[in-house]
C-alpha cells in the first residue's frame, strides 16, 4: 500500500478504538457498578446482563483493533527510526494480553452472580481485580505513545505538535496508573485532559494523511 493508504487505514482503525473503548471500559462500568454497594451492582448486572456482556466483547475488540493499528503505524514510521518503531510495537503488544486476560475477571463476576448464594466478597474481589488490571494495562497504553511521539517529531511528514501531544498523553496515562497503584489521595484522571493528542493524530491521519507531495517525498526519504 502507498503511504497515504497506510495512514488512512491506521486513522480509521484508531478512530474505531474511541467508541469501543468508551463503551466497554468507561460507560458500562460507570452505569452498572456502584462503588461500595455490591448488592446494587449485582442487581444492575443481572438486569442488564447483555449490556455487561457487550462491554466485555467491546473491551476485547479494542485489543484486537490495537494490534492492527500498531502494525500499520509501524509500517508508516519504521523508516524514521526502526528501533523506536519496534519499541512502540513492543509496548502496545505487552498491553494486549494483559487487557485480554483482565476480562476474565468480569466473566468470573457473571459466573458468580448466577449462583444461588453468590459470594459478595468474591464478586468484590473480581470487580476490584478488573479495575486493577485496567490500570496495569494503562501503563503500556501510555508507554507506547512515547516512542510514537518521538517518531512523529523526527518524521518530517507528520506535524511535530502531534508528536509532542502524544508524549504528553503518555505521561497522562502513566500518572493515572502511578496515582492509583500507590493509592495516593489525589484524583487519577489526568489522562482525561491529556488524551487529546491521540484524537488529533487520528483526525490528521484520516483527513490529511500523506496526500501532500512534500510529505510523501519526506516519507520516501525516511524509508
Amino acid at each position: 500500500m502507498n503511504p497515504n493508504k497506510i495512514a488512512r487505514n491506521a486513522g480509521f482503525l484508531y478512530l474505531l478504538l474511541i467508541p469501543l473503548g468508551v463503551f466497554g471500559i468507561l460507560y458500562v462500568p460507570t452505569k452498572l457498578i456502584i462503588a461500595g454497594d455490591v448488592s446494587a451492582t449485582v442487581s444492575n448486572i443481572l438486569a442488564n446482563e447483555m449490556l455487561f456482556r457487550m462491554s466485555i466483547l467491546s473491551a476485547l475488540l479494542v485489543q484486537m483493533v490495537n494490534l492492527f493499528v500498531v502494525l500499520l503505524l509501524y509500517k508508516l514510521l519504521k523508516g524514521v527510526n526502526k528501533n523506536a518503531a519496534v519499541l512502540m510495537v513492543i509496548f502496545l503488544l505487552l498491553a494486549i494480553p494483559i487487557a485480554f486476560l483482565n476480562e476474565l475477571n468480569n466473566l468470573a463476576v457473571l459466573s458468580l452472580i448466577k449462583q444461588d448464594n453468590p459470594s459478595e466478597s468474591l464478586i468484590t474481589l473480581f470487580l476490584g481485580l478488573h479495575r486493577d488490571g485496567i490500570f496495569v494495562a494503562q501503563i503500556f497504553w501510555g508507554l507506547w505513545l512515547f516512542p510514537m511521539g518521538y517518531l512523529i517529531i523526527k518524521s518530517g511528514f507528520i506535524p511535530k505538535i502531534i508528536g509532542i501531544l502524544l508524549i504528553i498523553g503518555c505521561f497522562g496515562y502513566l500518572s493515572d496508573s502511578i496515582i492509583y497503584l500507590l493509592s495516593l489521595d489525589i484524583p487519577n484522571n489526568v489522562s482525561e485532559f491529556t488524551f487529546i493528542g491521540e484524537l488529533v493524530f487520528t483526525l490528521w491521519l484520516i483527513i490529511t494523511g500523506l496526500r501532500n507531495k512534500v510529505d510523501i517525498v519526506a516519507f520516501n526519504t525516511k524509508s
